[in-house]
């Protein structure tokens, strides 16, 4: 293991190797649509991640060289506990399509001290991926926080629902994805997120009606009753 300088080197390195400009086009049909791209895939990142190990200086110093590859690694190296508030504001700010989003709230934000407090704070943010952030994160959380009680996930109910009249594409997904992914977590929240779908169904805003419909295909289906059964 060589200095942090010297892994970041070693890492540009490797993605320059790794470079594809045929992936880089590929992935605009997905709106992933980074400004600096080396066109390299998830799982080889996940690679590069796993040999470095976690390094909080080599995180800053990947975010800061600005190409979606390396501030995807930044979110992957860094060490949760050494996260500070203003760092997660200001690598939100940073973010302007969804794969930057998702992956930086499911590999590193949530798993922070501040996951909850900026999951409620973002969500009623105006910017679009910040907004979305907010919506990533209580997702998340209602997967892998296994710990939280049942009332964090109430309380991101009324959210939800002043989420979802927001029509823009990557917000209303997220809304719905934090609507599912806590009715999928015990039966009691199983019945209050089918509650709030039906509510959403019979507004009169587009994006609401879509989010609670498509939510409540999800959360009453065969699949997720007999797995919440069990």
């Amino acid at each position: 293991m060589g200095t942090t300088e010297e892994n970041y080197e070693s890492i540009i390195g490797k993605l320059e190797e790794l470079s594809d400009p045929g992936a880089i086009e590929g992935m605009a049909h997905f709106w992933i649509t980074p400004e600096k791209c080396y066109g390299v895939s998830i799982p080889e990142l996940r690679k590069i991640a796993k040999e470095s190990g976690k390094d909080h200086k080599l995180a800053l110093m990947l975010w800061d060289k600005g190409y979606r590859e390396t501030m995807i690694l930044a979110s992957m190296v860094d060490d949760p506990k050494q996260v500070s508030e203003k760092q997660m504001e200001q690598w939100v700010s940073d973010f302007d399509y969804w794969e930057i989003c998702d992956q930086c709230c499911m590999n590193l934000f949530q798993k922070t001290q501040f996951s909850l407090k900026k999951a409620i704070e973002w969500s009623s943010r105006k910017e679009e991926f910040v907004k979305r952030s907010g919506f990533v994160l209580m997702a998340r959380m209602a997967v892998a926080d296994k710990k939280a009680e049942d009332e964090v996930f109430e309380d991101f109910f009324p959210l939800i629902e002043e989420g979802s009249v927001d029509a823009r594409n990557f917000v209303k997904k997220a809304v719905n994805w934090a609507l599912r992914q806590i009715g999928k977590r015990n039966p009691e929240l199983n019945r209050k997120a089918i509650e709030v779908s039906e509510k959403l169904t019979g507004s009169n805003v587009a994006s609401a009606r879509w989010v609670g419909t498509d939510a409540l295909k999800e959360l009453t289906s065969e699949a997720v009753r007999k797995r919440l059964n069990k």
